[in-house]
């Protein structure tokens, strides 16, 4: 579980315990005995088993052992497992990003800036108020109770440990460059599958396949991909679609809808334009984002949101009403470090400690509600909060799953729209959507002696 605390406010999350209870597992054939050539190709995949979700973080155990597979037609091949977690220094935010001193200095600076804005301030101020008290006492209580329970630590309790600097992967297979090269390949026939099952130890797969289908893991096995040279790991009973906004077909294809629909758009700011980091997407390229094809009746549609007032109030007064969905709440994620400090000031007028998102339904028709009648939804309540210790990798955003699970129907269809990771049981697309599933994101475990 990836839920700590549960409290009215809401929920204190632990999101490295998220992934790690996947238990990536990869089983690895021992030579000589498995030593068949194998046909060479660009994507190509290895099986991995799905272990017991009871492991999590620091203690899980590697488990070294030898077993021959049922109806391995192989020969009596040993297997040697290795065990992988998510790399835990990623998580290691101990203190704020902005401190006291240097908030006091960033207010000075800006203070001629601030009497030429006046209004503007004064505006800020009036919208933000309510929300700095509910965010400021909900999340104090969290906190205490995290603190209490051990899972954060105050500054003075916290062991000392030599930071080492973190040598993150190259990006060495832009998967967003992939994509866009993609279009350039010979397109599928519109009749052949829009979906990829992958078999065990399938070495078939092409890029062809991988940038114009859906590709599903639906078997309880964790598997890898090998994409340019790049590995990434694939959660069990997940499904993706490497593509960008241009190339969704195959995701509307499968007639397929989802009872809840997560959206994390690359929004566009200032920062976005100058640094090139990423493509940004307009408010209006956003607004043609087919969710009303996607979205089952009574869809719960949850985006993610910048905390601009002008991006929060596209999504409530223009994008969701372009979509039929109705806005019904709005929560906000606090993001802390692990001595329970927020990471920027609270009273920053420009960085903040938290993000929105913004909840909404597809509205059901009368037929459908008189059939359902009997299925009760839970009415979600306004400004929850979501409060955890973000992931330094940037975008990296808090699971979703455990805390919606209450207000959409049980084994409902889940989809995420630009996402950089995958979870089991949901359905994932973006143009990086394999990002933070690389195998160098990942630690091995070593055998104990």
């Amino acid at each position: 579980m990836s839920v700590v605390h549960e409290l009215s406010p809401g929920w204190l999350l632990d999101h490295l315990a998220f992934i790690n209870k996947i238990s990536y597992e990869l089983h690895q054939h021992r030579e000589p005995c498995c030593s068949k050539s194998r046909p060479t190709s660009s994507v190509h995949l290895d099986s991995l088993h799905m272990d017991s979700v009871s492991s999590f973080g620091a203690s899980a155990t590697f488990v070294p052992s030898t077993s021959k597979p049922e109806n391995d037609d192989r020969g009596n091949c040993e297997m040697f497992i290795q065990k992988y977690v998510f790399r835990s220094e990623l998580f290691d935010i101990s203190k704020p990003y902005i401190t006291s001193a240097n908030h006091k200095e960033c207010q000075e600076s800006k203070e001629k800036e601030d009497l030429v804005n006046d209004v503007k301030k004064e505006i800020f101020i009036s919208i933000n108020g309510k929300i700095r008290g509910l965010i400021l006492d909900g999340s104090s209580q969290l906190i205490q109770e995290g603190l209490t329970s051990g899972f954060l630590h105050s500054c003075s309790e916290k062991p000392n440990k030599c930071s080492e600097p973190i040598t993150l992967p190259l990006d060495t297979c832009n998967l967003s460059e992939l994509c866009e090269m993609a279009k350039h390949l010979p397109s599928l026939n519109e009749t052949e599958l829009q979906t990829l099952q992958l078999m065990e130890d399938d070495t078939s797969v092409t890029e062809q396949d991988l940038f114009s289908r859906i590709v599903e893991n639906t078997s309880g096995f964790t598997k890898i991909i090998t994409l340019m040279g790049q590995k990434y790991l694939l959660p069990p009973k997940s499904s993706f679609l490497l593509s960008d906004i241009s190339c969704m077909h195959p995701l509307l294809n499968c007639k397929k809808t989802y009872d809840v629909i997560v959206i994390d758009p690359p929004w566009q700011n200032k920062s976005v334009k100058r640094s090139n980091r990423y493509s940004y997407l307009s408010p209006l390229q956003i607004k043609q984002i087919p969710v009303p094809k996607l979205a089952a009746p009574s869809c719960l549609v949850v985006t993610w949101v910048t905390n601009r007032q002008k991006h929060l109030r596209f999504v409530k007064e223009e994008l969701y009403p372009s979509w039929s969905v109705e806005v019904v709440a709005e929560w906000h994620w606090v993001k802390i470090t692990s001595s329970g400090e927020f990471v920027f000031p609270l009273d920053s007028p420009h960085k903040k400690p938290y993000e929105g998102l913004i909840l909404g339904r597809v509205p059901e028709k009368a037929a459908l509600l008189l059939r359902n009648a009997d299925v009760k939804e839970l009415p979600i309540p306004d400004h929850k909060l979501i409060v955890s210790v973000p992931c330094t990798l940037h975008s990296h955003k808090p699971p979703l799953a455990e805390v919606l699970k209450d207000y959409i129907k049980p084994e409902g269809e889940c989809l995420e729209l630009f996402a950089r990771n995958l979870q089991p049981g949901w359905t994932s697309w973006g143009n990086e959507v394999l990002k933070f599933q690389h195998m160098d994101y990942f630690v091995a475990l070593k055998s104990k002696s």
